[in-house]
Order: C-alpha cells, then sequence, then structure tokens
C-alpha cells in the first residue's frame, strides 16, 4: 500500500486530462460570423454610396431619393427591385429628375450599383 501511494497523485492527474471537453457553441459562432459578415457588407455598399452616389442622394439632387427615405424608397421599390437596379444601371429620365446611367460612372459594376441601391433603399441589413 505505501509503495502505491506516491503513484496517487500521478492518477488523480491522468484522470483530470480525462474530463469532458467544452461543448463549442456553433450557433453562438454562426451568429457571430453572420454579423461580421452583414457588417463587411454594409460597409462595403457605404463606401460604394459615399463615393459615387452620394453627391446626389445625400442632397436630393434631382429628386434622389436619399438614403434613409423610407416613404421615397417603397415608391420606388414598388416597381420591383430588379427594375431599380436596371434603371440605375441604365439611367432614366424621371418626371422630376434624370438618373444618369451608372450615376455618371461607367466604371461601376451591376454588382457594385446593386450593392449602392441596397444600402440607400434600406434593404441591405
Amino acid at each position: 500500500m505505501k509503495t502505491s501511494l506516491p503513484l496517487l497523485p500521478l492518477a488523480f492527474l491522468l484522470l483530470g486530462a480525462c474530463a469532458q471537453e467544452k461543448k463549442i457553441d456553433t450557433k453562438t459562432q454562426t451568429e457571430s460570423a453572420s454579423k461580421v459578415l452583414a457588417e463587411q457588407k454594409i460597409a462595403e455598399a457605404k463606401t460604394i454610396y459615399d463615393t459615387n452616389c452620394a453627391s446626389c442622394h445625400d442632397t436630393g439632387m434631382t429628386d434622389a431619393p436619399k438614403p434613409g427615405d423610407t416613404e421615397e424608397w417603397n415608391k420606388r421599390m414598388a416597381q420591383g427591385f430588379d427594375v431599380v437596379i436596371n434603371k440605375s444601371i441604365e439611367g432614366f429620365e424621371g418626371k422630376k429628375g434624370t438618373m444618369p446611367a451608372k450615376g455618371g460612372n461607367e466604371n461601376l459594376s451591376e454588382s457594385e450599383i446593386t450593392k449602392a441601391v441596397s444600402y440607400m433603399s434600406g434593404r441591405l441589413k
């Protein structure tokens, strides 16, 4: 018995190492990752807006709807999101104003236009 007594702390140490692992909360990790991705999309869309669209849309120039103006964006979105995107890409002449094709920047991609419109209309969250 005396000879096995020194082995007792070693046995406890080994048993402690076999303790159950903490479960990883994958739901929380997924929600956190989704939130980060959403914030990145919003930041990217805002950058596109700030550098290409803000000069007209912030001021409402030529009847351009301002970001966050739910009433004005709802009127436009009633046509359908795809119609609004196509008008933003191709340009159009409205009753009160004009929207140049791609907001006057022919280098903008359709994806960038879609992100900017999503940002302005509040659809990007």
